[in-house]
């Protein structure tokens, strides 16, 4: 794949994967819901084949390249292991997957099902990817970048096509940023028509930090996240398409990003991993105040979530009946109260109808 990336682009890669891969849904929320003072509409990819949106990447890659005998190989923190072997496997080719030891045991577990083969070595990102460039050098395997290649960005780009066709009116996306891949191919296909944010945890700025030097840098990466948004550098190509579409990269605390990822839990009994809560976290936390009628989506990303680790955090929270409900400050159902004053002419006249019954 060459040339630029646009909305031409995106749908040529559709047309190529649109049977591989799941239409995921969408879900508008209530003001209420979630803590949140107005409605939001998330795209679930946490429902995508594999549990995240890097089976569409995936897909893109198989669908466009030419497969040597010596099959694929991918480094991946977790998800983008789990949607290689997921794509190898319906395809039947051979695929060697390289995961740090951070990586979660869930989604170690899922690469594993899947039938890849698997290594497990290093600290973090940076290891497995050092690791698989040496067997792609020895073996001559193709390997499938997570997120700094056109094919990868224009397949994420695909569920941004989607979005916009089932929620139309956005005026906002918030998208969780690890190496950048998924927003950059959200950018390429929503253009200046819709505002894209990424967010980030504090301990994983990589496109934050890259953007405020104007130029890719390594940063450390220390955070609950780090297995899906732990990439130490954001990619060069990832990098131009932030500099030129992305409107801003916000930063949440690990903290927040638990509450969120809890949040969708306690109101959806929806279960996801801490990236995948990330851009959620934008809101609850108030890193992203959006103005009044502002109609603000949120991309839940991936659902390779250790569930005993979530029914753990969950046991620790307090009964719901002993928290208190957000006010619904700055909503439409907020300010249409304050605007209701009592009408005594209709009090009395309700008042003798019930005296008459």
């Amino acid at each position: 794949m060459t040339g630029p990336i646009d909305q031409d682009t995106i749908r040529e890669t559709y047309a190529l994967i649109r049977n591989r891969v799941r239409r995921t849904p969408i879900l508008t929320t209530s003001a209420g819901d979630l803590g949140l003072d107005r409605p939001v509409i998330m795209k679930l990819e946490n429902t995508q084949h594999a549990g995240s949106f890097k089976t569409r990447g995936v897909f893109a890659n198989l669908a466009s390249r030419a497969v040597p005998a010596a099959g694929v190989a991918a480094a991946s923190g977790g998800n983008h292991g789990a949607a290689v072997a997921y794509g190898a496997a319906h395809l039947g080719i051979a695929a060697k997957i390289f995961v740090p030891e951070t990586s979660s045991p869930a989604k170690i577990a899922r690469i594993r099902d899947l039938g890849a083969d698997l290594h497990v070595e290093g600290e973090g990102y940076a290891d497995a990817a050092a690791l698989c460039s040496d067997y792609v050098a020895e073996t001559g395997a193709m390997e499938i970048h997570p997120y700094d290649s056109p094919a990868t960005i224009a397949g994420q780009g695909t569920l941004a096509l989607e979005w916009q066709e089932q929620a139309l009116g956005l005026d906002t996306v918030l998208i969780a940023v690890g190496g950048g891949g998924l927003i950059a191919g959200a950018a390429s296909w929503f253009g200046d028509r819709v505002q894209v944010i990424g967010v980030e945890p504090t301990g994983a700025a990589t496109l934050h930090t890259a953007l405020a030097a104007g130029e890719p840098v390594d940063v450390p990466v220390h955070s609950i996240a780090a297995d899906s948004l732990g990439a130490r550098r954001a990619g060069s190509l990832v990098f131009d398409i932030a500099e030129e579409s992305i409107d801003d990269v916000l930063l949440v605390e690990d903290d927040d990003i638990r509450d969120a990822q809890l949040a969708l839990w306690r109101d959806f009994r929806i279960a996801v991993e801490p990236g995948a809560a990330t851009a959620l976290a934008a809101l609850t936390c108030g890193a992203y105040r959006p103005s009044f009628g502002e109609r603000v989506g949120v991309l839940v990303c991936g659902g390779n979530v250790d569930l005993a680790e979530l029914a753990a955090l969950n046991a620790e929270q307090p009964p719901l009946r002993d928290r208190a409900l957000p006010p619904l400050e700055g909503s439409a159902l907020a300010s249409l109260a304050d605007g209701i004053t009592p009408n005594p002419d209709a009090s009395a006249a309700s008042s003798a109808a019930h005296a008459e019954l």
